[in-house]
């Protein structure tokens, strides 16, 4: 499993775990610990992943942070964990006391839902008051999981993470800021742009009306954009299906031509047979067919060369096989003594047509 699917796999999990979980140590067993080894860590290796780590905070003794990632002996990710209802926001100068004392360079303030990241971009060896990098669980953005794979320990690169910190922070604040505008501009934003289109003097009246005429402009523009990209979509989508039935005319065209030199034999007709059999109980029957090919004899649903049950290769006596074609087109090859070999791979036939019997139930 890739670390994509992993992190898909923890939302999951979060998603139907959360609401058993009544107390912060549950929230760091379900949900933090294994956040933690989908890192890459190993959460039961204390030279890895030490629990409790001790912070001495200025005459403050014994102050102690849930997680510390180790490297070398020495604290490279500072883990303050919160239970999975409480508000983050409560907590970042909790981590940001800590982190001033240890050589850590980042810092993850998490309740196992919400991991923000944190380090010191603005004052060395002083945590930002704001994260760089916040991912949501309950609304996980694929462009953020590149982002937290920089956070392996197979990928772990200082450098590499801090030179994208500084982009990801200003720019997730900037979003912050033009979404609050969109949504109600602000007299500032208002005079900006009403002095691009206006020459006279802005006067309050003027004002409230370009207040209004930005909203609309502002909401316009979205749809327009919303709208050409659908369109281009759209004729994206045309366009390949245009050339997918022109390919399949092409070979059709072709296998017409070749039609006078093909021979069906009663061993291909056997074998479709059995491949019915085979399906019967899972698939209509009606809608599986054969077509004859020079080179192979190949079983079809609904007589669509785009819907490939399964090929068979029976033309040379010493060298049969069964071929199945995968989602991306390429044909996999599996040699056979006899016919009744068939049965052997009636899990593949089947799974081959349920796909097409899901397809149109969609």
């Amino acid at each position: 499993m890739d670390f994509k699917d992993q992190i898909k796999q923890l939302c999951d999990r979060s998603e139907k775990l959360k609401e058993n979980l009544q107390t912060e140590e549950a929230t760091k067993n379900a949900l933090i610990m294994p956040f933690l080894q989908a890192l890459g860590y190993d959460v039961f290796n204390p030279l890895e992943v030490m629990p409790e780590y001790t912070c001495d905070i200025g005459t403050k003794k014994g102050e102690k942070i849930d997680y510390a990632i180790l490297k070398d002996g020495q604290p490279i990710i500072l883990v303050e964990c919160k239970h999975w209802k409480q508000d983050l926001n409560l907590y970042d100068n909790q981590l940001l006391r800590y982190f001033h004392v240890s050589n850590a360079k980042f810092g993850i303030l998490t309740n196992g839902i919400i991991y923000r990241f944190y380090t010191d971009l603005e004052t060395p060896n002083r945590m930002d008051e704001k994260p760089f990098l916040e991912v949501n669980f309950s609304d996980l953005k694929n462009n953020l999981v590149e982002e937290l794979k920089k956070f392996h320990k197979a990928y772990f690169d200082i450098e590499n993470i801090l030179s994208s910190a500084n982009e990801l922070k200003y720019t997730s604040e900037l979003k912050a800021v033009l979404n609050k505008e969109f949504t109600s501009p602000s007299v500032e934003f208002t005079k900006l742009l009403a002095k691009q289109v206006y020459t006279g003097t802005i006067t309050s009246k003027i004002l409230d009306q370009f207040t209004i005429l930005v909203k609309k402009s502002i909401a316009g523009l979205i749809s327009d954009t919303i709208s050409e990209r659908l369109k281009t979509a759209l004729k994206t989508e045309t366009a390949e299906q245009e050339i997918n039935v022109s390919n399949e005319s092409a070979v059709d065209e072709s296998e017409q031509l070749a039609d006078n030199k093909i021979q069906t034999t009663d061993e291909e007709i056997e074998a479709y047979y059995i491949v019915k059999a085979i399906l019967r109980p899972h698939f209509p029957c009606e809608r599986v067919v054969y077509r004859d090919a020079q080179t192979y004899f190949a079983i079809l649903a609904d007589d669509n060369n785009r819907k490939p049950i399964c090929r068979l290769y029976l033309n040379s006596p010493t060298n049969w096989q069964i071929a199945f074609v995968g989602d991306d087109r390429k044909e996999t090859k599996i040699k056979i003594q006899s016919l009744d070999e068939i049965y052997n791979y009636s899990d593949e036939i089947i799974k081959s047509a349920i796909k097409y019997l899901e397809n149109n139930k969609e």
